[in-house]
C-alpha cells in the first residue's frame, strides 16, 4: 500500500460539510494540543512500512486523539515486528521514542474515546470517512485535496482495523461492502489514475485513453484469465505478472507508460481510420514496429525466427500485439542494469516470448507431453531472483576487477563485452531456464585465477535438470529447425524410417545413460573466464592508427608521393604520367604493403584476449590477413628491384592522345594489389548497393563482406544517400587539395634542395664526442631538419578543417537566416512581420494544403497570405507575446515600465488584422509626427503620405487620436459636453475627408493640445477624486485652445453653446459664460465621471496613451537589460528559418525531460546566501553582477532592499542566478506552461481570446481542467535525484528543498533509490529500490517502487543516475537536460515543432537524436568566463551545424539533444556506463545511435541555456576531464568500429572532430619538442655551425633558410577562425572583429594556449597509463583568489616542469647559436615557444583574482612553506601536504602497465641526451671529444647527490641534539665544495660560464633521474632510494616554487600591476558598468 501524505491548511473551501469532524480532520493545521510525532525521519529499514500511519495520526490527532494513538501503536508493532532485536540504524533510538509518546497518550486519549472499545472507535471513523467518500464520489474535482486525504486516511484506517479485528478474533465488517480493499479507497497514480475511483478524471475521459484502456482490458480467451474476472480491472498486465513474476509496481508503471504511448500515437492516426473510440491497427503496429525492430535485426542476423507469432484472426492479432510490447516493456522495466544490454534484453524476451506464445495457444511440449509454462513464473519477484540478479552479477562482480579505474582493461569485462556475447549464436549454449555454470556467468577472481563465480539462484536442482533436459527441444533452433517443432495441429505424428526414431522415441533412456558420462566430463572440465569479447581496449597510441588506418595511411603515402615529385622537381602535372616518374612514384604501394603488415599484426596482437569468444572464422580472417600481408610485403619489393626500369611497351594506332605507353611487372604486381580497392571504390560511389550487402543476411553477402569487415551486429549499413555522400566528398576533396597544395609548395618542396646540399656536404668535424662517426650524409642533421615539418604536416589538417569549417558553416548559417535580428533596430523594422511569421511557424494549419506546402526553399517567401478563418491569428500572436513579456517580468529581466512599453493591447480590432503596437516600436513617433504636422506647408495628401510612410508613425497618430476620443467618450457624460465633443470630432474627420485639414485647422497649435492630454491623461492615471476641478480646467482649456486657436471656423460648435444657453454676441471665453461652467457638475447632475470606472481594460488604455504621447527616444532601447534583448532578437529570428509546422497540441508527439542530479546545490539557503568563506557573500556578489535585475526584482516585491522581502523570494531569486536545480526545474516547467497556453490558443474562440488566457484559467474550471489533462498527456519531468533517499532520511535541506520543488511545480516527478536495510536472520541486509514520488499537500509521496537486484552505481554514475530513471519517463521523444541548463518560454513554444523532426526524415532515415543548440549564459563578467561562452558557442553552433550537414558525424555532446525515446530503450539507452571507457558517457549515446543506423541532426531554431565554470581552475578541471574520456574513446570500440566502418571521408569527419582535435593538440606540442630538441643536437653537435659556414663559403642560401624556417606553429590562430564566423553571424562582423582584438587584449591567447597543454597532457597521460576519473569542478559563482599552493598543485606537472624545460632548451640554445646565426632569425624561430613556455608557467597567475594584491601573497608564501614542509600520511589530504600530493599525483605509474613504464622511461632519456651536449662544451673540458669527459660528468653529478645525502644524514643525526656540530659540518662542506671550485678554476680553468653551464646541464639530468626512479618504483620503493628520490623531488618543487615566486610577488610591489590584471580580467563587467573593485575587496552584506 502506497504512502499517505498529511494535509496542509486550505484556506477558503469552497464547499460545506456536513460532518464538521471530518472536513477539520482534513482541512486544520496544527491546532494546540501534542505536538505532531516526527513522521518523516525515520529509519531506513522502515519508512516504507511504518511513515503512513504515522502520518495519518498526525492528520487527524486534533479531531480523534485516540484514532491516532491506535495508528501510532500500529506502526509501533509492525516496526517491532520487522526488527525486534532493534539492530538497525536509528531503530532502537525511533523505537524508544515511539513507546514514550505511546505511554504519554494512553491515559489522556482513552479518556476522549467516543465508543466503550477501540474497534468500535475504529469502526466509527472509518464509516465516516467512507461515507464522506461515497457522497463525494463522481465530483468534478477529484483533485480536491481533502477528498485525496479522505481516501488516504481510509485505507490507512481499513488496515489498521483489520490488523486489530483480526487480532481480536473478531469479524472485521459487517456489511458487503466493506470487504473492498483498501486500495479502493485510495491509490496513488502518476498521469492517470486507473483506479476505479479515478476512472471520473478529466484524463481518463479522453477518447484515445479510453480506447487504449478498453484494448489492455481485452483479456478474452486467455488462459486462466476466468480465474481473475472477479478482480474487476483486471488487464494483460495483471495477467503477465501472474504468469512471469514480474513486481507489482513495475506493472502499474509499465501500464501507464503503455496506455500513455498508444492513445498519444492513436491520436495521430484518427484520420486514417473510422472509429475514434477504439484503439486502431496502426498505432499498435506503429509501436511494435518501433520496439521490435531491434529484436527482429538481432533474430535476422543470428539466423533464429522470431518469437513473436500472430495469429491470422485480426481481432486476436492486437491482443497478441499488445500483450508481446507489454512483455517487452516489463522485461526492460525490471531489468535494471541490464537495460544497458540491449541483446541481452533481446535473449530474454526470446525465450519469454516463446513462452508467452506457448502459453496462448496451449502448445504442448513434444517431447514431454506437457503444456509450455514459463521457466521463472508465479511469484512477485521470480523475474528478478531468476533472470536479472544472475546476470547483474556478472556485471557487479566484473565492475568490481575495475579497481576504480586502476586495473588493465584486458582484465575485467564491461557492458559492452557482456552484451556483445549475445550478438554470437553460442549464447544460446546459455540456455533457458539458464545454466548458471555456463561460462558466461564464471567471473574469474582477480587475486586467484581459479576461483568460480557463486550461482544465484532459487531454483531447486531437481527442477534445474527437468529444464536443461526440455531446453534443446523447446529453444534456441535455427529456422529450419524451428519449422520442425510446430505446435501439435494438422498431423500429430510423421512415420519417417530413420535410425534416429530409436533414439526419439526412447531419448530419455539414452539420455540417462549419456548423462552419467557427460556429468563426469563436466566435473573435470571447470568453468573458464569467456573473456573480452570481440575488442580489447588496450593503452596504446596504436590504437590511432589501427582504428583510422586508412587515413595514416593515405597520409603517409601522400607525403611519400609529394617527395618524390619534388626530388623530381616537377615543372607540370602532366609530368607525372612519365614513366620513370609514375614508377617511382608508384613505389608508394610498398609503403603500402607494409602499412598493412603492421595493421594484420596490430589486429592479431589487440585481440589477442578476446580469442575465447571470436568466432573462428574471424581468427581464420586474421591469420590470412597477416599471411597475405607478408606476401605482398615480400613481392612487391622484389617486382620492383628486379623489374624496376624494365618496360613492356605498346604504341596505340589512329593518333591516341597516349601516344606509346609501358607498363612493367611492378606495375601488374600494383595492379593486382590493388583489386580490392578498387571493388570498395566502386561501391563508395553506390552507397545503397553497398548498404544493402552490408546489411543483408544472405551467405552470399556475409562471404563478399566477410574479409574487408568483422561480421558484427552493429556498424552495418551506415550508409548516408547519394546527396550526402556527394556533399562532403566535396568538402574534403577541396579541403585535401588545399592542404596538400599548401604541404608541397611551403612545407616539403622547399626542404628537397637543402636536403640534397646537406647530403654532399661533408662534416667531420664535430663539437662533442660523435656516437656514429661513420655515418653519412649528415644523417641527423636531415632528420632534425625534416622532422619538425613531418609532425606539422600530419598536424595540420585539423587547422584546414578549422578554416573550412569557417567557411561552409558560414555560408550554411547565412542561408539558414542565421543572425538576421542581431539588434533592436532590425528587430523594430521587421516586427511587422512577425505575426505572419507566427503564424506560419507556431499556429497549426487548419488545412491539408497547408501542411504539404514545399518548404525546401531557403529564398522565397515563407508566409501564406491570412485567410479568413485565420484571421485570428494577429491575436494569438499579441497573447502569446504579452506571456513571453510577462515571463521577462516574472523573471526580473524588465521592469514594470518597460513592461507597459512592451506589451501589445489588446482589443476585438485583433480579429480585422489591426494591432495596436507595443510602445517602444512608436516611442516618440507621436511627436515626431507632431513636429513634421507643425512646419509643414502644402496640401494634405503630402502631409498624409509623409505621416504613413513610416508605418508605426501613422499607427501611433492613429491610435492616439482614437484613444482620446474614446477616452472622452466614457469621461464626458453632459448631454451637452457629449455634443460639443461629437461635434469637435465631426468637425475633424470631416475635414480629414475634404482633405482640408489643414485649412479648418490651425496645426501649429497640435503641442499646446498634446501637452494638455498629457495633464488630463495623468490626471485620470491618478483617479483621485479630489482632482476633479482640475479634469474640469484642463477639459475646458482643450475646448478654448482647440475652438478659439485651432479652429478657423468654429461657428457649429458656437451654434451647439447658443441653442441651449441663447448667449448673444461673440464672447472671448465661451465656456465661462456658460451656467453652469462647460463640463462641471451640479446637483443631480455630473457631466464627467471621474474618477472613471474601475476598468483594467480602461486603465491600461488610458496608461498607454499618457505612453503615447510622453515616450521619447529612450524607449526605443528597450528592453534595457542585454539578456532579454538577446532573446527576443533570437526568438524574432527563429521564425525566419526553416522549422516544421506546429501540430496541434493533441496531435504533438509526447516527451519527457529528465534531468540527473545528485549532490549540487537545488537553491541557496538564507545562510549561503548571507555568509561566504571567500568574504563575499553570494547575495552581495548577485546585486553588483546583476544591479538592472536587482532593481527589478525589488519593484517587484515592493520592497527598498532585500531585507524587506520575503526570504522565499530573495532565495529564489538568487538561484535562480546560479547554475542551480531550481534554475534548471523553472526553465524546464515553462513547456508545461507553453503546452497549456498552445492547448487554449486552438481551443479557444475570439471572446476567450480577448479576456485573455489566465483569465480564463481562473473562471473556466472545465477548460482549465482540459489543458492541465493536455499536458500531463504530452509532458513529463522527471528528475533523477540519486541521493533524495539518503539526504530524507539525514535531514539534509537539500531533501526539503527538492520537495519544495515538487511543490512549487505539481507535475514534476523525483526518482530516487531508496537503500533500505532489511533483517533477515537477525541481520540487515541492504535492499536497493527506484521510487518515484510526486509532492501531495505539501509532503513526498510514492506512486512505484521497484526493487533492484543490487546497487545501481556499477559504472559512472551519471549514465547510472539516469539508467533508473528511465523507466519513470513518458513519451516517444525524450530530452535530456543537466542541471546547470536552463529554459525560456518563448523557446518552448517551438517544442511541438522541434518533436515534427522526429516524423520529417531528411535523409535515408528518420532522425533519432535531435541536436539543439546552447546559450552559454556564464559568459556576462570575466574575461575567462567571457573566452569560454565563445569557444563553446562555436562550438555548439558552426561546429555542430558542419557536423550534422554535410559531413554527417554530428554525435550527442551531452544536452540538450532530444532522443527518440522508443528507438534507444530498445538499443542501450541514452548513454554508455561502463566504468573509466565511458568517462564522457554522452557523446556514446551518439556513437551507438550512428552505429545502430541511427540519424542526428541538428537544429538551430530552439536554444536552451547553459551554465559553465567561470575560473581558471575550474575551466582547467573541465579540460582535463573532457581530454580524459577523448582518451577513453580513443580506446573505445565505439571509435574503432565507426573508423573501420564509415566510408573513407565520413572516416576523416569523424577523426577531426572527435579524438583528431585532441591528437593534434598533442602532435603540436610533441612538434615543438622535436623542433627544439632537433636545433639543440645541430648546435651542440656542431653540425649547424660547420652546414652554416660551408652554404656562406658555396653561397647557398636555400640552407640558411631552411634551418631558420621552422616555426609553423603560429598556424594554430587559424583554430580561432570559427569562432569569429559565429560572432559576426549573431552579431554583425564589425562586432566580431572588435570582440576579437578586444579579447586579445584581454590575453586569450594566454587562455587558449594554456588551455591547448591541458588538454594535451592530460590526453597523453591518460592514454598511455591511465587514471581517467570525473573531476567535478564546482560550478562556483563567486569570483575567488586561489592560493599559490592550490595553482602549484593542479599546474605543476602538466604546465610548470614543461614550461621550465622549454625555457632551458631556448636559453642554451640562445646561447650556443649566437657565433654564427642572425638573432633575428632566432626571434622569428623562437618566438612562439617563448610565448608558450611564459603562458604556461605564468597563466595561472595572471588569471588569478587578486594574484597580485600584496596581502594574498604574503599569505600565500606562508601557505606555501607550510604545506611543502607538511608530512604526509594516511588520512592527510593532498592540500595539506606536499607528500600526499606527490603521492597522488603519480598515481597513475602505479598501475601502469610494462610498455607505459618503458616509453616513460625512454622519454627521460632526452634530458641525458641535453647533458651529453652540454658537457662539451665546458670551458674546463679544454675542447677534448674524448667520451670520458661525459662520464666525469655523471661523477660530478654522483658528488652532488653524495652531498646532498650527506647533509641529510646531518640533520637525522645532529640536528636535534647537536645543533652546534650540525652547523660545523655544513660549515665544513661548504668549504669543501667551495675550495673544490677554486682549485679547479686555478689548475684546470673552470670557469664561471662553466658553473652556469653546469647548472643548465645538471639540473635537467636531475630530474631525468626522478622520472625514471618514478617509473621503475616497485621495485626501488623499499630501498633507500625511493627516499633520496622524494627528498630531490621536494628540494626540486621548491625550487621551482621559489622561482614561479619571485616574480610574482616582484610585481605585486607595482600598484599598477594589481590595477591592471583587474581591468583585463574584468574588462566585460567594466564595460557594463559593475562593481568589480569592491567584490575582489571582499566588502560582506550582513544580513
Amino acid at each position: 500500500m502506497a504512502e499517505i501524505v498529511l494535509a496542509e491548511p486550505i484556506q477558503g473551501s469552497d464547499t460545506e460539510y456536513t460532518r464538521r469532524p471530518i472536513t477539520r480532520s482534513l482541512s486544520t493545521g496544527h491546532v494546540h494540543g501534542p505536538e505532531p510525532f516526527d513522521s518523516e525521519r525515520l529509519p531506513v529499514t522502515l519508512v516504507s512500512e511504518i511513515r503512513k500511519f504515522l502520518r495519518v495520526a498526525n492528520m487527524i490527532e486534533a479531531v480523534e486523539p485516540r484514532i491516532a494513538y491506535l495508528c501510532r501503536f500500529h506502526a509501533f508493532e509492525i516496526a517491532h515486528n520487522m526488527d525486534r532485536n532493534s539492530s538497525g540504524r536509528g531503530v532502537r533510538q525511533f523505537k524508544t521514542s515511539l513507546l514514550q509518546r505511546l505511554e504519554q497518550d494512553e491515559e489522556t486519549t482513552i479518556k476522549k474515546r467516543k465508543e466503550k472499545s477501540d474497534i468500535r472507535e475504529l469502526k466509527r471513523v472509518w464509516r465516516e470517512y467512507k461515507e464522506y467518500i461515497i457522497e463525494h464520489h463522481g465530483a468534478s474535482d477529484i483533485e480536491n485535496r481533502e477528498l485525496i486525504n479522505a481516501r488516504a486516511i481510509a485505507s490507512v484506517l481499513f488496515e489498521v482495523l483489520d490488523t486489530v479485528t483480526n487480532a481480536a478474533g473478531l469479524q472485521a465488517h459487517t456489511d458487503t461492502d466493506s470487504t473492498h480493499a483498501k486500495s479502493e479507497f485510495y491509490e496513488p497514480y502518476n498521469i492517470l489514475p486507473l483506479d476505479p475511483e479515478g476512472a471520473k478524471q478529466a484524463i481518463m475521459q479522453l477518447p484515445e485513453i479510453k480506447a487504449a484502456v478498453l484494448a489492455l482490458r481485452n483479456i478474452r480467451g486467455l488462459p486462466v484469465a476466468q480465474d481473475f474476472q472477479k478482480r474487476g480491472n483486471f488487464d494483460l498486465f495483471d495477467w503477465l505478472q501472474y504468469c512471469f513474476g514480474f513486481q507489482k509496481g513495475n506493472v502499474a508503471n509499465q501500464r501507464e507508460h503503455l496506455i500513455l504511448l498508444l492513445s498519444n500515437i492513436h491520436i495521430r492516426h484518427i484520420d486514417k481510420q473510422i472509429s475514434f473510440s477504439k484503439l486502431g491497427d496502426g498505432a499498435v503496429d506503429e509501436l511494435m514496429k518501433k520496439f521490435f525492430k531491434n529484436y527482429t535485426n538481432w533474430c535476422k542476423f543470428l539466423g533464429r525466427k522470431s518469437n513473436i507469432r500472430l495469429p491470422y484472426v485480426k481481432q486476436e492479432a492486437q491482443q497478441y500485439k499488445l500483450l508481446y510490447v507489454g512483455l517487452y516493456l516489463l522485461i526492460w522495466g525490471e531489468a535494471a542494469n541490464l537495460r544497458f544490454m540491449p541483446e541481452c534484453l533481446c535473449y530474454i524476451f526470446h525465450h519469454m516470448a516463446y513462452e508467452l506464445h506457448g502459453m496462448l495457444t496451449g502448445a504442448v511440449i513434444m517431447t514431454t507431453w506437457e503444456k509450455v509454462i514459463p521457466a521463472y513464473g508465479r511469484g512477485s519477484e521470480s523475474f528478478l531472483d531468476n533472470v536479472v540478479r544472475p546476470i547483474y552479477s556478472v556485471i557487479y562482480k566484473e565492475a568490481k576487477k575495475n579497481r576504480s579505474g586502476t586495473a588493465d582493461h584486458s582484465t575485467w569485462r564491461n557492458y559492452d563485452d557482456l552484451n556483445e556475447y549475445f550478438w554470437c549464436p553460442d549464447c544460446f549454449q546459455i540456455g533457458w531456464p539458464m545454466r548458471l555454470n555456463h561460462n558466461f556467468f564464471y567471473v574469474q577472481s582477480s587475486s586467484d585465477h581459479d576461483v568460480k563465480n557463486a550461482q544465484v539462484s532459487s531454483t531447486s536442482v531437481k527442477e534445474k535438470r527437468k529444464r536443461e533436459e526440455n531446453q534443446d527441444e523447446e529453444l534456441g533452433g535455427t529456422e529450419e529447425e524451428d519449422q520442425e517443432q510446430k505446435w501439435l495441429g494438422k498431423k500429430k505424428f510423421v512415420n519417417i524410417r530413420s535410425f534416429g526414431q530409436i533414439l526419439r522415441n526412447f531419448h530419455r533412456m539414452w539420455r540417462f545413460s549419456i548423462l552419467p558420462l557427460q556429468g563426469t566430463e563436466e566435473e573435470d572440465h571447470e568453468q573458464q573466464w569467456l573473456g573480452k569479447t570481440n575488442f580489447v581496449e588496450i593503452r596504446s597510441f596504436w590504437q590511432i592508427f589501427r582504428s583510422f588506418d586508412r587515413m595514416w595511411s593515405f597520409l603517409i603515402l601522400s607525403l611519400q608521393a609529394m617527395i618524390i615529385m619534388a626530388c623530381h622537381d616537377l615543372g607540370s602535372p602532366l609530368q607525372l604520367f612519365d614513366s620513370i616518374i609514375f614508377e617511382d612514384i608508384m613505389s608508394i604501394f610498398i609503403t603500402s604493403a607494409v602499412l598493412k603488415l603492421i595493421q594484420a599484426i596490430l589486429d592479431i596482437a589487440f585481440t589477442w584476449k578476446a580469442r575465447h569468444t571470436m568466432d573462428f572464422s574471424q581468427v581464420v580472417k586474421h591469420v590470412l590477413k597477416l599471411v597475405v600481408a607478408v606476401i605482398w610485403t615480400i613481392v612487391l619489393p622484389v617486382c620492383y628491384t628486379n623489374y624496376r626500369r624494365k618496360y613492356t611497351c605498346y604504341s596505340t594506332r589512329y593518333g591516341s592522345w597516349l601516344g606509346e605507353w609501358c607498363f612493367s611487372s611492378y606495375m601488374v604486381a600494383v595492379a593486382f594489389y590493388l583489386m580490392t580497392n578498387a571493388v570498395e571504390m566502386v561501391l563508395f560511389f553506390v552507397p545503397a548497393v553497398s548498404k544493402y550487402i552490408e546489411i543483408s543476411n544472405w551467405r552470399i553477402c556475409t562471404i563478399l563482406f566477410w574479409w574487408t569487415q568483422p561480421r558484427l551486429y552493429v556498424g552495418r549499413g551506415m550508409q548516408e544517400s547519394q546527396v550526402s555522400l556527394l556533399k562532403y566528398t566535396l568538402f574534403w576533396v577541396l579541403l585535401l587539395l588545399t592542404k596538400f597544395s599548401f604541404s608541397y609548395n611551403f612545407e616539403i618542396k622547399p626542404l628537397i634542395a637543402p636536403t640534397k646540399q646537406i647530403m654532399k656536404l661533408g662534416v667531420k668535424n664535430y663539437d662533442w664526442h660523435e656516437l656514429f662517426p661513420k655515418v653519412n650524409s649528415n644523417a641527423g642533421a636531415i632528420v632534425a631538419v625534416w622532422a619538425p615539418i613531418i609532425v606539422v604536416y600530419f598536424m595540420d589538417t585539423q587547422i584546414w578543417y578549422s578554416v573550412f569549417c569557417t567557411i561552409f558553416g558560414g555560408v550554411y548559417g547565412i542561408l539558414h537566416h542565421l543572425g538576421e535580428i542581431r539588434t533592436l533596430g532590425m528587430l523594430r523594422s521587421r516586427f511587422h512581420s512577425l505575426p505572419s511569421a507566427f503564424n506560419v511557424c507556431l499556429i497549426p494549419p487548419s488545412s491539408r494544403n497547408d501542411q504539404q506546402r514545399s518548404r525546401k526553399s531557403f529564398f522565397r517567401k515563407r508566409f501564406r497570405k491570412v485567410s479568413e478563418n485565420e484571421k485570428n491569428g494577429v491575436a494569438k500572436f499579441v497573447l502569446v507575446w504579452n506571456h513571453i513579456i510577462a515571463s521577462f517580468r516574472s523573471e526580473d529581466l524588465i521592469s514594470n515600465r518597460e513592461l507597459d512599453l512592451m506589451t501589445i493591447p489588446t482589443s476585438s480590432d485583433l480579429f480585422s488584422g489591426i494591432v495596436r503596437w507595443p510602445v517602444f516600436l512608436l516611442a516618440n513617433k507621436f511627436s515626431t509626427a507632431l513636429s513634421i504636422a507643425r512646419d509643414f506647408i502644402g496640401k494634405d495628401e503630402i502631409l498624409f503620405k509623409k505621416i504613413k510612410k513610416d508605418e508605426y508613425m501613422y499607427c501611433a497618430v492613429k491610435e492616439c487620436y482614437e484613444s482620446l476620443k474614446y477616452i472622452l467618450e466614457i469621461l464626458v457624460v453632459g448631454d451637452l459636453e457629449k455634443r460639443v465633443i461629437s461635434g469637435i470630432f465631426n468637425e475633424i474627420e470631416e475635414s480629414i475627408e475634404r482633405s482640408s485639414l489643414l485649412e479648418d485647422f490651425k496645426i501649429s497649435e497640435l503641442p499646446a493640445l498634446q501637452a494638455k492630454c498629457i495633464e488630463l491623461a495623468e490626471l485620470l492615471v491618478e483617479s483621485n477624486e479630489h482632482h476633479q476641478g482640475r479634469v474640469v480646467k484642463v477639459l475646458q482649456d482643450i475646448f478654448e485652445l482647440v475652438t478659439n486657436d485651432m479652429m478657423t471656423n468654429g461657428s457649429r460648435i458656437l451654434d451647439l453653446l447658443y441653442s441651449s444657453q441663447q448667449i448673444e454676441g461673440n464672447s472671448i471665453d465661451f465656456s465661462r459664460l456658460i451656467e453652469p461652467q462647460l463640463f462641471e457638475s451640479t446637483v443631480g447632475k455630473h457631466s464627467i465621471h471621474f474618477p472613471m470606472p474601475e476598468s483594467g481594460p480602461m486603465n491600461e488604455l488610458i496608461k498607454r496613451f499618457l505612453l503615447l504621447l510622453t515616450v521619447k527616444d529612450t524607449a526605443m532601447d528597450m528592453p534595457a537589460n542585454l539578456e532579454a534583448r538577446r532573446r527576443i532578437s533570437f526568438f524574432a529570428t527563429s521564425l525566419f528559418m526553416d522549422m516544421p509546422t506546429a501540430p496541434k497540441v493533441r496531435n504533438m508527439m509526447s516527451f519527457s525531460v529528465m534531468t540527473p542530479h545528485y549532490m549540487e546545490d537545488v537553491n541557496y539557503s538564507i545562510k549561503e546566501l548571507y555568509s561566504s568563506q571567500q568574504a563575499v557573500s553570494i547575495i552581495f556578489y548577485m546585486q553588483k553582477i546583476y544591479p538592472d535585475e536587482c532593481e527589478n526584482f525589488l519593484e517587484r516585491m515592493g520592497c527598498e532592499n532585500f531585507e524587506g522581502c520575503k526570504e522565499e523570494e530573495v532565495r529564489n531569486w538568487a538561484s535562480f542566478r546560479g547554475q542551480t536545480l531550481s534554475r534548471t526545474v523553472r526553465g524546464m516547467m515553462y513547456y508545461r506552461e507553453a503546452l497549456k497556453l498552445q492547448a487554449f490558443l486552438e481551443m479557444a474562440k475570439d471572446e476567450d481570446l480577448l479576456e485573455g488566457y489566465n483569465a480564463i484559467e481562473r473562471g473556466n474550471r472545465a477548460l482549465s481542467t482540459h489543458l492541465d489533462v493536455l499536458a500531463d498527456m504530452k509532458f513529463t519531468y522527471v528528475i533523477s535525484c540519486q541521493m533524495f533517499g539518503s539526504q530524507k532520511s539525514s535531514g539534509d535541506p537539500h531533501a526539503q528543498d527538492i520537495l519544495d520543488l515538487m511543490i512549487r511545480y505539481p507535475s514534476l516527478r523525483v526518482a530516487y533509490v531508496e537503500e533500505k536495510e532489511e533483517i533477515v536472520a537477525y541481520k540487515p541486509r541492504k535492499v536497493y529500490s527506484s521510487v518515484l514520488v510526486k509532492a501531495v499537500n505539501g509532503l513526498d509521496q510514492e506512486i512505484y517502487r521497484i526493487k533492484l537486484p543490487g546497487p545501481p552505481n556499477i559504472g559512472e554514475g551519471k549514465p547510472e543516475n539516469q539508467n533508473h530513471a528511465i523507466i519513470f519517463t513518458r513519451g516517444e521523444a525524450l530530452q535530456t537536460i543537466d542541471m546547470n541548463q536552463d529554459n525560456y518560454l518563448e523557446e518552448a513554444f517551438k517544442m511541438r515543432n522541434v518533436l515534427q523532426e522526429f516524423l520529417r526524415p531528411k535523409g535515408l532515415r528518420p532522425p533519432t537524436i535531435l541536436g539543439l543548440r546552447e546559450h552559454i549564459f556564464t559568459g556576462s563578467v570575466s574575461s575567462l568566463a567571457w573566452f569560454m561562452s565563445y569557444q563553446e558557442t562555436s562550438f555548439v553552433t558552426i561546429g555542430q551545424r558542419l557536423l550534422a550537414n554535410p559531413l554527417r558525424v554530428r554525435f550527442h555532446y551531452g544536452h540538450p539533444d532530444i532522443f527518440d525515446r522508443v528507438f534507444h530503450i530498445t538499443r542501450g539507452g541514452i548513454s554508455k556506463a561502463s566504468r573509466t571507457t565511458n568517462l564522457s558517457e554522452d557523446v556514446f549515446a551518439g556513437f551507438n545511435s550512428t552505429l545502430r543506423r541511427g540519424y542526428v541532426t541538428y537544429h538551430e531554431y530552439l536554444q536552451v541555456g547553459k551554465g559553465r565554470d567561470v575560473g581558471l581552475n575550474q575551466i582547467s578541471n573541465f579540460e582535463a576531464k573532457v581530454a580524459n574520456g577523448n582518451s577513453e574513446q580513443t580506446l573505445s570500440r565505439d571509435i574503432y568500429r565507426l573508423g573501420r566502418r564509415f566510408d573513407f571521408f565520413r572516416m576523416l569527419s569523424c577523426y577531426f572532430t572527435t579524438i583528431g582535435f585532441y591528437f593534434s593538440s598533442l602532435i603540436s606540442i610533441i612538434g615543438i619538442y622535436v623542433f627544439l630538441y632537433g636545433q639543440l643536437y645541430l648546435v651542440l653537435s656542431g653540425l649547424e655551425k660547420a652546414l652554416l659556414v660551408e652554404a656562406r663559403m658555396k653561397n647557398i642560401q636555400s640552407l640558411e633558410t631552411a634551418l631558420a624556417s621552422q616555426s609553423f606553429i603560429q598556424l594554430g590562430l587559424l583554430t580561432g577562425l570559427p569562432m569569429v564566423m559565429e560572432i559576426g553571424l549573431e552579431k554583425g562582423f564589425l562586432t566580431a572583429l572588435k570582440d576579437f582584438f578586444l579579447m586579445q587584449l584581454q590575453l586569450a591567447a594566454v587562455f587558449f594556449t594554456f588551455s591547448l597543454g591541458t588538454k594535451s597532457h592530460y590526453y597523453g597521460r591518460t592514454i598511455l597509463h591511465g587514471g581517467a576519473k570525473y573531476r567535478p569542478t564546482g560550478r562556483k559563482v563567486v569570483v575567488f583568489h586561489a592560493s599559490f599552493t592550490e595553482n602549484y598543485r593542479l599546474y605543476s606537472r602538466s604546465h610548470f616542469v614543461k614550461g621550465f624545460e622549454l625555457l632551458l632548451l631556448l636559453t642554451v640554445y640562445n646561447l650556443f647559436r649566437r657565433s654564427y646565426q642572425s638573432s633575428m632569425a632566432y626571434v622569428l624561430t623562437t618566438y612562439s615557444i617563448w610565448f608558450m613556455s611564459i603562458t604556461w608557467l605564468f597563466a595561472p597567475f595572471l588569471f588569478n583574482p587578486s594574484g597580485f594584491n600584496w596581502g594574498k601573497i604574503v599569505d600565500d608564501w606562508k601557505d606555501w612553506n607550510k604545506w611543502i614542509k607538511q608530512q604526509g600520511g594516511i588520512g592527510i589530504q593532498q592540500d595539506k601536504s606536499w607528500q600526499s600530493w606527490w603521492n597522488d599525483e603519480q598515481a597513475h605509474l602505479r598501475h601502469s602497465g610494462l610498455s607505459a613504464r618503458l616509453v616513460e622511461i625512454i622519454l627521460s632519456l632526452r634530458f641525458f641526451m641535453y647533458q651529453y651536449g652540454l658537457v662539451y662544451h665546458l670551458d674546463i673540458s679544454q675542447q677534448s671529444k674524448n667520451f670520458l669527459v661525459y662520464v666525469l660528468s655523471w661523477i660530478v653529478i654522483l658528488a652532488v647527490f653524495l652531498l646532498v645525502k650527506a647533509v641529510n644524514l646531518g640533520r637525522q643525526l645532529f640536528s636535534a641534539n647537536y645543533q652546534l656540530v650540525f652547523r660545523l659540518f655544513k660549515v665544513f662542506l661548504f668549504l669543501g665544495v667551495l675550495s673544490t671550485i677554486i682549485s679547479l678554476s686555478v689548475i684546470c680553468d673552470l670557469s664561471l660560464m662553466d658553473v652556469i653551464v653546469c647548472c643548465l646541464a645538471f639540473l635537467p639530468t636531475g630530474w631525468g633521474l626522478i622520472l625514471v626512479a618514478q617509473a621503475v618504483r616497485p621495485k626501488i620503493e623499499d630501498t633507500g632510494l625511493w627516499y633520496f628520490t622524494r627528498i630531490l623531488v621536494q628540494a626540486y618543487d621548491y625550487g621551482m616554487g621559489v622561482v614561479l615566486f619571485a616574480p610574482i610577488a616582484i610585481l605585486a610591489w607595482l600598484p599598477i600591476i594589481s590595477a591592471f590584471q583587474t581591468r583585463f580580467l574584468f574588462n566585460e563587467a567594466f564595460n557594463r558598468h559593475l562593481q568589480i573593485q569592491p567584490i575582489l575587496a571582499g566588502k560582506k552584506k550582513h544580513k
